[in-house]
């Protein structure tokens, strides 16, 4: 197997790289409209923008920062294929405005404007993303009533494109070999992940302007992409992050086996995503050891407790819960070769040692 990944250095507000109805999944997360460390950037989008931040227009901002983020949402709008997926991550935030603290709900104006584009909206994820501050309660301290509840999570926001879910062969051989496990499922299509942690964002010593970098990076763990590829997209589908940031989707892809597309407007995150590639065959063989390796621990236990699967996986020397985990098949990374802004990866079956 192999798969292709190609960025492109430039706003996502034109992906004419890209045709309509062509892209499976989109997992991304933007810009959080109203957090500090991105005001710049919407500032210099539209300059109206700094005018009402100075101001003290809070929800005026609010809305012109949304503004900006709708021009790409329109453009996913037209690229995701009919019965798609899209995934987005973000959070609200919280701010002091004309010394008024409010919140300002970012995942309710997203979900607004993809119900009004014509996609259904599905159950949402959230995940905690705690803060390390000492100082994180906020108001009156330990007198009522004026303190402020801390904001620690993020919301995963799941719309799928029309009415009718994805239309798929019934025997695609691609779709019965990117099942996931029973037990993953389980976890996975939680409504709340408790076992994610939001991750440092230090950048590579070498990368120009690295601290100025590191505030334009507001990246996710590397799991949190892993898991909704995985759990919404089959082998060699093409995924779409049109918010790239440190590349951690395309990361995800390629460990996945699935095609990815990326936009960026930065081009110094490419070269951090370039030397980050240098562990992507380790990380890779990690990841799959440790979910085959949890399964079969999952699958002792399970007999432990008098119960006896039915099935046996076909690639497998382990047992499984359904049949449909039967045909089940991890990839391992061969080697994977890089031409300007693309990268191929090659694929081999992943054998447990």
């Amino acid at each position: 197997m192999e798969t292709v990944h190609r960025i492109f250095i430039k706003n996502s507000s034109r992906m004419d790289e890209i045709e309509s109805n062509t892209i499976d999944l989109i997992v991304t997360s933007p810009p959080y409209p109203m957090i500090e460390m991105w005001d710049s950037l919407f500032s210099k989008l539209n300059e109206k923008t700094q005018v009402a931040l100075q101001e003290g227009a809070g929800f005026k901002a609010f809305n012109l920062m949304h503004a900006e983020l709708e021009n790409v949402w329109c453009e996913v709008v037209r690229v995701v294929k009919p019965g798609g997926i899209v995934c987005i991550n973000i959070g609200d935030a919280t701010r002091k405005i004309s010394n008024n603290f409010q919140l300002f709900p970012n995942h309710i104006r997203v979900i607004m404007f993809f119900q009004n584009n014509g996609f259904v909206v599905l159950p949402s994820i959230l995940w905690r993303k705690p803060t390390n501050s000492p100082n994180k309660f906020l108001g009156s301290g330990m007198l009522p009533t004026n303190a402020y509840v801390s904001l620690e999570h993020e919301y995963i926001l799941i719309f799928r494109k029309g009415d009718e879910k994805r239309k798929l062969p019934p025997a695609f051989e691609h779709r019965y070999h990117s099942a996931y496990f029973w037990e993953e499922r389980n976890k996975w299509f939680s409504d709340i992940w408790l076992d994610l942690k939001g991750v440092s964002q230090k950048m590579d010593n070498q990368i120009r302007n690295k601290e100025k970098l590191r505030e334009r990076s507001a990246a996710f763990p590397l799991k949190l992409p892993y898991r909704l590829i995985n759990m919404f997209s089959i082998y060699e589908d093409i995924i779409l992050d049109p918010f790239w940031g440190k590349g951690t989707t395309t990361f995800a892809a390629m460990i996945s086996g699935r095609n990815s597309i990326g936009y960026e407007i930065n081009s110094e995150f490419l070269e951090s995503f370039k030397t980050d590639l240098k562990d992507l065959k380790n990380t890779a063989q990690s990841i799959n050891s440790k979910r085959l390796k949890d399964h079969i621990d999952f699958i002792k236990n399970y007999k432990k407790k008098g119960k006896d699967p039915k099935y046996k996986a076909k690639n497998y020397e382990f047992s499984v819960i359904t049949k449909q985990e039967t045909e089940i098949l991890l990839y391992s990374i061969k080697n994977h070769r890089e031409h300007k802004n693309k990268f191929t990866v090659l694929y081999n079956k992943f054998e447990l040692e």
